[in-house]
């Protein structure tokens, strides 16, 4: 239970589509059909308003800025002050400048950067996959009829994979130095998980750890077998996975 005057929650991989035609996550099982609706549902009524909410990546199905604008109004328009990054389907995701220009209120993004809140600082990066560990082992395998045909390619590219995520570590290094020494609270958010389900050591924790996080929220992983990969702690480091359709589209608990 935090001991902090509000509540922390965590909750990715939102997937809206209010701003395009034919995006439906229905495509993908029973469990996504109306998902937006249960998530409104679910966090009304746990989260409140002086709350802070962390969105780990793949916000929307918006190719342009001016496409995700109806989504981003949806988030702000729930309750609590939300803390967004980018994930590997957020093709809208531009520059800072112009995703401040656009952004409600409500919504902060972490690009490079840091979000300093009452005593939290946050950073973050999306990674990328890595060879350093891999988790088929509890997935139930599904086709995504969504996926642009580059995102199959980079996959298989294990060169091209390397040298993105070894440029998402730096940008991971980069943000973490900005953190706020003087907050009592130091949070992370990475899209891709940073670390693997046996909890050993990765390029990602390790950096993690050398700058006092003490959560790190990700999303990315689909089709989980139910209970399936609970992750946990490591060297005072707890990792929580956020992806909206493991927690059954209910935000869960960081502090």
């Amino acid at each position: 239970m935090s001991k902090l005057p509000f509540r922390i929650w965590a909750i990715g991989d939102l997937h809206l589509s209010f701003g395009v035609a034919n995006k439906s996550m229905d495509v993908f099982g029973p469990q996504w059909a109306e998902h937006a609706e249960k998530m409104a549902a679910h966090w009304k009524q746990i989260v409140h308003p002086e709350d802070l909410v962390l969105i780990p990546g793949d916000i929307s199905w918006a190719m342009r800025l001016e496409e995700v604008i109806p989504d981003l109004a949806w988030i702000d328009a729930l309750p609590g002050t939300k803390v967004l990054i980018k994930g590997n389907h957020d093709y809208w995701w531009g520059s800072l400048k112009k995703i401040t220009e656009i952004l409600p209120p409500s919504l902060h993004v972490i690009q490079n950067n840091a979000f300093t809140w009452k005593g939290v600082t946050i950073g973050g990066a999306r990674l990328w996959d890595t060879a350093e560990y891999n988790f088929s082992a509890f997935v139930e395998f599904k086709e995504n009829p969504k996926a642009r045909a580059i995102d199959t390619e980079e996959l298989v590219q294990e060169e091209f994979a390397q040298k993105l995520f070894d440029k998402e570590l730096e940008r991971l290094k980069l943000s973490l130095s900005q953190l706020d020494p003087q907050a009592k609270v130091r949070l992370a958010m990475t899209h891709y998980p940073p670390i693997g389900a046996d909890l050993q050591a990765s390029r990602a924790a390790q950096i993690l750890e050398q700058h006092g996080i003490q959560a790190c929220v990700f999303g990315h992983l689909h089709s989980i077998r139910d209970q399936s990969l609970q992750f946990g702690e490591r060297k005072e480091v707890r990792y929580l996975l956020a992806s909206a359709d493991y927690i059954h589209f209910q935000p869960i608990a960081v502090m």
